[in-house]
C-alpha cells in the first residue's frame, strides 16, 4: 500500500525498521497535500520548512538507534486552535490572522516530545462555532468523499485532512460534537476523552467547561495510540485531572463478550435519515452477534439538551473572547477615534457573523434580570442531563447512538438557517454537557456513497471500554479501510 494510506500503525513499524524513513514520509504528505489540498482546503498554514527540520531530527534519532515510540516520525495535523511557538494560530479568525503564540500547547507538546511531526495548521470553523467548517475566515473546507459537501464542523479541516490522507491523525477539540460529528461526516475516528483526561492548556478557549482535545485518526487502534501520548494531568490547567492514564492500545484484544450496551429510544427520533437509522441499528446487532447484551434506556431530558447548550456555551463565549479587544494581541483596526472606537471597530470587523451572534446571545444570557431565567435555569438543565447518564450508567457499560441524524449535507444548504445547523449536533451535545467520553467510528454509507458515523459513549474516565467495543466492532468490519475517490 502507498505510504499516504497507511495507518499510524503499519507507518510506525516500518519506520522502527528503517524501511522507511522519516524525511521520505514527510515529503510523500507534503508532495500529497500539494496536489491535493486546493480542492479539500483542509488547512490553513502548511509548515514545510518546520516539517522537513523536525523529519531530520526524527531520522537522525532513529539512525542511531534511538527510537521514541510509536508516533516518532510520524507526520500530523494539529487543529488551528492550539498555539504553537512560533507558529500562525488564527483559530479560523480574521482577528487573529497574524498571531504567533510564544509557546506550544501541553498537547502539542507532548506529541512533539513523543517524535510526532506536524506538517500543518488544519481549518476550522472560527473560534471552534460551527458544525461544517464554512465559517473560517479563510474559506470553507470540502469533504473527500464529495466536494460540494461540508466536512462537519468544528474540526472540519482536521477530519478531512485524515480522510483524504493528508496527514495520519490529527488534534481536534470538541465542545459539542466537534470531533466525532466530522468523523462521522468523513468516515474516520474521532474520539472525544472525558472532560479533564486531556490538558486544555494552550487550546484557545471557546467554551471552558464543554471544550475537549482529542484525536481524529483513521482507526480506533490510532486514536488509542495518540490518547497514550497526550492523555493526563496537567498542572498548567487546573481542569485537567490527575487520574493514572491507562494502556489503551492493551486494552484492544477485540473480546467484547458481557459487555451491556444501551440504546436510547431518545436518539431514535422523528427526522432522523433512514439510511443513518438503519446503519446504526445494523451495527448494533452485530455487536450483539459478538456477545454484548442489549438493552432500551431512557435518556428523559434529551430533548432539552440543545437549547440548555445553546446558552451555556454561547455564555462562555463571550466571556472568553472579551480579551479580544485590540489591546494586547491579534487585529486592531488603525485610524481610530477613541479607545471605545477601536474596541468597537476591532471587534466588528475581526469576528464573523456567527461569533458575533453567539457572542450576543451569550452577553444577553448573561445580562441583569435574565442570568437566573436563562444562564441559571440552563445549568439546572445540563444537572439532570449528568443525571440520566449516571442513572443509565447503573444499568450498562456503554450506550450506542447515531452520531448526526444524516449524513455531510451540501455546502451553502444550512448557512441561512442557524437553528437548522444547530440541531445538526443534537446526538453529541449531551455527551459535552455530562463531561462523557465518546467516540464517532465508520458504520456504513448512504446510497450516494457518504459515510455514516456510530457513537459510543462511556463512563466517565473509562476510555479503554468504549476504545474496546469500537475496535471490536471494526475489526468485524471493513468501514475504516473505505477511502474517499480523491
Amino acid at each position: 500500500m502507498e505510504l499516504p494510506f497507511l495507518t499510524i500503525r503499519e507507518l510506525s513499524l516500518l519506520l522502527k525498521r528503517k524501511e522507511v524513513s522519516p524525511v521520505e514520509v514527510t515529503k510523500t504528505i507534503l508532495d500529497r497535500i500539494d496536489g491535493i489540498e486546493g480542492k479539500v482546503h483542509a488547512y490553513i498554514s502548511i509548515l514545510r520548512e518546520e516539517s522537513l527540520k523536525a523529519s531530520k531530527r526524527a531520522e537522525e534519532l532513529i539512525s542511531s538507534g534511538d527510537y521514541i515510540g510509536t508516533l516518532h516520525g510520524v507526520p500530523i495535523g494539529v487543529k488551528d486552535i492550539f498555539v504553537m511557538k512560533g507558529t500562525r494560530t488564527t483559530c479560523g479568525s480574521k482577528i487573529l490572522e497574524n498571531f504567533a503564540p510564544p509557546y506550544d500547547a501541553t498537547i502539542v507538546e507532548r506529541l512533539k516530545n513523543a517524535g510526532a511531526i506536524v506538517v500543518g495548521k488544519n481549518n476550522m470553523d472560527e473560534f471552534a462555532m460551527g458544525s461544517s467548517t464554512e465559517n473560517s475566515y479563510f474559506g470553507p473546507t470540502r469533504n473527500p468523499w464529495d466536494l460540494e459537501r461540508v466536512p462537519g464542523g468544528s474540526s472540519g479541516g482536521s477530519a478531512a485532512a485524515v480522510s483524504a490522507s493528508l496527514c495520519f491523525a490529527s488534534i481536534g477539540t470538541d465542545t459539542g460534537g466537534s470531533i466525532r460529528q466530522p468523523a462521522a461526516f468523513c468516515g474516520i475516528t474521532g474520539l472525544k476523552p472525558t472532560y479533564g483526561r486531556v490538558s486544555r492548556f494552550g487550546m484557545i478557549a471557546f467554551a471552558s467547561s464543554l471544550d475537549q482535545g482529542g484525536p481524529l485518526t483513521k482507526t480506533v487502534e490510532d486514536a488509542a495510540l495518540m490518547l497514550n501520548v497526550f492523555a493526563g494531568g496537567d498542572n498548567k490547567d487546573s481542569t485537567s485531572v490527575h487520574v493514572p492514564v491507562p494502556d489503551y492500545v492493551s486494552h484492544l484484544n477485540g473480546e467484547i463478550k458481557g459487555i451491556r450496551v444501551g440504546v436510547p429510544k431518545e436518539y431514535f427520533i422523528k427526522g432522523i435519515d433512514f439510511e443513518v437509522e438503519k446503519a446504526v441499528k445494523k451495527a448494533i446487532e452485530l455487536v450483539e452477534d459478538l456477545g454484548c447484551s442489549i438493552e432500551e434506556i431512557t435518556l428523559p431530558h434529551t430533548e432539552y439538551a440543545v437549547s440548555s447548550y445553546y446558552i451555556i456555551a454561547p455564555s462562555e463565549a463571550s466571556s472568553n473572547l472579551a480579551r479580544y479587544d485590540g489591546v494586547r494581541y491579534g487585529l486592531r483596526v488603525p485610524d481610530s477615534n477613541s479607545l471605545r472606537d477601536m474596541y468597537n471597530r476591532t471587534r466588528a470587523e475581526g469576528f464573523g457573523a456567527e461569533v458575533k451572534r453567539r457572542i450576543m446571545i451569550g452577553t444577553y444570557a448573561l445580562s441583569a434580570g435574565y442570568y437566573d431565567a436563562y444562564y441559571l435555569k440552563a445549568q439546572r438543565v445540563r444537572t439532570l442531563i449528568k443525571r440520566d447518564f449516571e442513572e443509565a450508567f447503573k444499568k450498562v457499560d456503554v450506550i450506542m447512538t447515531p452520531t448526526s441524524p444524516e449524513a455531510a449535507f451540501k455546502i451553502g444548504e444550512k448557512t441561512d438557517d442557524p437553528l437548522k445547523m444547530y440541531l445538526s449536533d443534537i446526538f453529541t451535545i449531551p455527551c459535552n454537557l455530562a463531561g462523557l467520553p465518546g467516540i464517532a467510528i465508520p458504520c456504513g454509507f448512504t446510497s450516494n456513497g457518504l459515510p455514516i458515523g456510530l457513537q459510543i459513549l462511556g463512563k466517565p474516565f473509562d476510555e479503554e471500554t468504549i476504545l474496546r467495543v469500537a475496535h471490536a466492532y471494526e475489526i468485524h468490519t471493513n468501514w475504516s479501510e473505505k477511502r474517499p475517490p480523491i
